[in-house]
């Protein structure tokens, strides 16, 4: 759902509902400038959008060792 800041704004808690279903999209001045998504994460969207990024040769953990010492350098 594509909405604009000002109606974000009007109905905040609607779209805050409608997040937990929905990913919302928010645009100021005709132009996308924030997504609304769910805190629960879809574990099987997450898995699938990494298909075709990380090599078949990697593990599991050792994609997230590298995801998190990425984060650890950047503090």
């Amino acid at each position: 759902m594509i909405i604009s800041a000002t109606e974000f704004k009007s109905k905040i808690g609607k779209y805050l509902k409608l997040a937990e279903k929905e990913e919302i999209i928010i645009t100021k001045n005709g132009k996308r400038i924030a997504k609304l998504t769910s805190a629960v994460e879809d574990k099987t969207a997450l898995v699938k959008s990494l298909i075709g990024i990380l090599p078949h040769t990697i593990s599991e953990k050792e994609a997230r060792e590298e995801r998190l010492a990425k984060h650890e350098r950047l503090d």
